[in-house]
């Protein structure tokens, strides 16, 4: 059977599937029989996938992560996991180490740009499929082979952040701007939206823009000082879920009555709850869940279909949608059955 058609049958097969299994199945990740497209040769065997990530602390992470494993039972593709645990000579050790053993295809999320890069070549050079995800392995327009690249548009993310947060402040005021990781390319594009949108807002003080580096006991200490040093911060865009809601823990510790608009990125289930509790006014989807499951699926149709590098695209934009008040208990599902 032709690999298109295939794939075809197996999105026929899993659309069947998700009625016979129930939503009970789905949000409790057990392992179903193997009834799928058994007719596409090497379908029939179990596939061995590895995954990095920045580190399992984040939720976004975490969440990702778990998907990928949830659905890898589903499809018969066993996830091993490794743990940056935002170090980057521990990704380092980690992508090194990979290169010792034997996968069908690697995904990876890389803590910072060009650190990874001679491990993944050996990877690449010894025909393994690596897939980078969110944050690129080597700069934009260098060829070292990669499968392709998973992505939201991060600047479009900070842009949509940012716009939020200066029209909940009436377009004027002072802000922090709270960073992750420099080296991650992502947060250098949520910095650049970021810039984008404050540049056409004079009456808009930036205080700072120091990294928290996705910590978030370092961001408690940075927001700590911030609200000591500043009587007025009137907004704040923080990189990610995890540090928005430590900056918000900072500020009801204070003990002050300070009104202070909050907007982030990643609207996983912390950024989801507080905006529907009212102490972010949006975060900003970046899908953990679709991200890690298309990494996983283009591994696997490259292992199940025979599906080869020129048919996938170098790079593969996944959608960010802004979560308000009034959309969160829909996309909130959404993630909690490992569907975003």
């Amino acid at each position: 059977m032709a690999p298109d058609r295939s794939r075809r049958s197996f999105l026929a097969w899993t659309a069947a599937s998700a009625g016979a299994f129930g939503l009970g199945s789905w949000t409790g990740c057990s392992p179903q029989p193997a009834s799928g497209p058994v007719s596409a040769g090497d379908a029939r065997r179990r596939f061995k996938a590895a995954f990095s990530n920045a580190g399992l602390k984040a939720t976004w992470c975490t969440h990702g992560i778990e998907t990928a494993k949830c659905w890898g039972d589903w499809l018969g593709v066993d996830v091993t996991v490794y743990d940056s645990q935002f170090s980057i000579d521990k990704q380092l050790l980690d992508i090194e180490d990979m290169t010792t053993k034997d996968w069908d295809f690697v995904c990876i999320q890389a803590y910072g740009i060009k650190t990874l890069e001679q491990p993944v070549r050996k990877l690449i050079d010894r025909g393994v499929p690596v897939i980078d995800m969110d944050t690129r392995i080597v700069p934009e327009g260098q060829d070292i082979g990669l499968w392709t690249f998973v992505t939201p548009d991060h600047e479009k993310q900070g842009e949509q952040a940012t716009e939020a947060l200066v029209k909940a402040m009436g377009y004027k005021g002072k802000v922090v701007h709270t960073q992750g990781a420099l080296a991650h390319s992502g947060a250098r594009l949520r910095a650049k939206g970021f810039h984008n949108v404050v540049s056409r807002y004079p009456d808009i003080e930036v205080l700072d823009e120091q990294p928290g580096d996705w910590d978030i006991n370092k961001v408690g200490k940075i927001w700590d000082d911030l609200l000591v040093k500043h009587e007025r911060i009137d907004g704040a865009f923080l990189h990610n879920d995890d540090m928005a809601m430590a900056a918000v823990q900072a500020v009801k510790r204070s003990g002050k009555a300070r009104n202070v608009v909050f907007t982030s990125i990643d609207a996983q289930e912390m950024g989801i709850n507080g905006v529907l509790n009212g102490d972010l006014v949006v975060s900003v989807m970046n899908p953990a869940g679709r991200i890690h499951w298309t990494a996983l699926m283009v591994g696997y149709f490259a292992c199940a279909f025979g599906q080869k590098k020129s048919d996938v695209p170098n790079e593969i934009y996944i959608d960010n949608p802004v979560v308000t008040k009034e959309n969160a208990k829909s996309y909130l599902y959404l993630m909690e059955n490992r569907m975003i």
